[in-house]
């Protein structure tokens, strides 16, 4: 077995006091969060907000992809086009106007 080196046991203090250190601050800010804020004493998982804000994000791309492909539509071609969801993942549809019988 190897001896330790002369100057670990201050190391191990030293690391030891840091933390608990740490922790005091830790403690200190959550009571202070939860004081001026009651209703955030009840914390959010972070599972939750990350897939709330990966929601958000997906739902502004989308709505961008639709933009560009309805301008792009429309530049290009004579005919109408809507936004809308489609079961079959299209980001615009093609309206046909309904002709009067003659």
């Amino acid at each position: 077995m190897a001896a330790n080196p002369p100057g670990q046991g201050f190391q191990n203090k030293n690391r030891a006091a840091i933390l608990a250190e740490l922790d005091k601050e830790k403690r200190r800010l959550i009571q202070s969060q939860s004081m001026n804020n009651p209703g955030a004493s009840i914390p959010l998982s972070r599972a939750a907000v990350n897939k709330e804000f990966r929601d958000q994000a997906e739902q502004q791309h989308i709505a961008a992809q639709q933009k560009a492909a309805l301008q792009h539509a429309h530049a290009h071609s004579s005919g109408f086009f809507i936004t809308q969801d489609s079961s079959f993942g299209n980001l615009i549809l093609p309206v046909l106007p309904r002709l009067d019988p003659e």
